[in-house]
């Protein structure tokens, strides 16, 4: 059993995958900042500068002046503010994935369109090809001998 789970584990595309999710831990970490630190202030002005993050409704009928707040005092809270700020970021990755796989798709493409031009033959092959070409035309066409009468 541990040797078929070491097979297992050690298969390539398991290799493979747990680098695409460590990849896409690190590039969620950096969209995260991207949507935190330049998307939502720009956005904050835009609309009169409301805090997406800090947008709630507190369902016990209390106010808050934080979300901060409310989860200290312990107050269930619908948080549509970070709904919000994870909406965009979905839509910031979703984006830039879509932008990836198209660069992707052109690039395949053009390797297909271009594929490598093979390299004519050198000197020697084109003349070892004369050779063979002579020799087919001259079996070709020459007369047989003539035969004995018997």
């Amino acid at each position: 059993m541990l040797k078929e789970f070491k097979e297992f584990a050690l298969r390539g595309n398991v290799v493979d995958m747990a680098v695409g999710i460590i990849i896409g831990a690190a590039f969620s970490t950096i969209v995260r900042s991207l949507v935190d630190d330049i998307v939502m202030p720009p956005m904050g002005v835009i609309t009169g500068g409301v805090d997406f993050s800090n947008m709630f409704v507190p369902l016990n009928g209390q106010h808050y002046d934080s979300l901060a707040q409310a989860k200290q005092a312990g107050a269930p809270t619908v948080n549509f503010g970070v709904f919000i700020n994870n909406l965009i970021s979905f839509m910031i990755v979703a984006f830039v994935l879509f932008m990836v796989v198209k660069a992707m798709n052109q690039l395949r493409r053009k390797q297909e369109e271009d594929p490598a031009a093979e390299p004519p033959p050198s000197r020697e092959v084109q003349l070892l090809e004369e050779i063979r070409d002579a020799l087919v035309e001259g079996t070709a066409t020459r007369p047989e001998p003539p035969r004995a009468p018997r």
